[in-house]
C-alpha cells in the first residue's frame, strides 16, 4: 500500500563531451635553475559586492530598529515571568485552601 516510488536518473540534457585523453609524457631531468627572485604581491583585486555607507539618518534608523526589538523581546520575556509567577502563587493558594480543609476535616473526626 505504501511503496516508496524510488527516482529513475534522468538522461542528461545538453551535449556531452568526451572526456580528454590523457597522454603519458617522459620526465626529461634538466640543470638546476635559482628560484626567482620575489617581487612584490598584486594588489588585491576589488570586491564585486557594494560597501555599504550609512548615512546619519539610516544610522539612527538602525539605532532605532534594534532598540525596538530589544524592548519587545524584553516585554515578552517580563510577561512571560509575570505568567509564571501568577501561576506559582494561585497554585500556592490552592494548596494551602486544600490543607485548610483537609485540616478542618481532621478536627471534626
Amino acid at each position: 500500500m505504501l511503496r516508496p516510488k524510488v527516482p529513475t536518473n534522468p538522461t542528461p540534457t545538453g551535449l556531452v563531451t568526451p572526456p580528454a585523453l590523457i597522454e603519458p609524457t617522459a620526465v626529461v631531468p634538466s640543470a638546476q635553475t635559482p628560484p626567482p627572485a620575489p617581487t612584490a604581491p598584486a594588489p588585491a583585486p576589488a570586491s564585486s559586492r557594494p560597501t555599504i555607507q550609512l548615512t546619519p539618518g539610516a544610522l539612527v534608523a538602525v539605532v532605532g530598529g534594534g532598540t525596538a526589538v530589544v524592548l519587545v523581546v524584553g516585554a515578552v520575556l517580563v510577561s512571560m515571568l509575570l505568567a509564571v509567577a501568577v501561576t506559582a502563587a494561585s497554585v500556592a493558594v490552592c494548596a494551602l485552601v486544600v490543607r485548610s480543609l483537609i485540616a478542618t476535616e481532621a478536627k471534626r473526626r
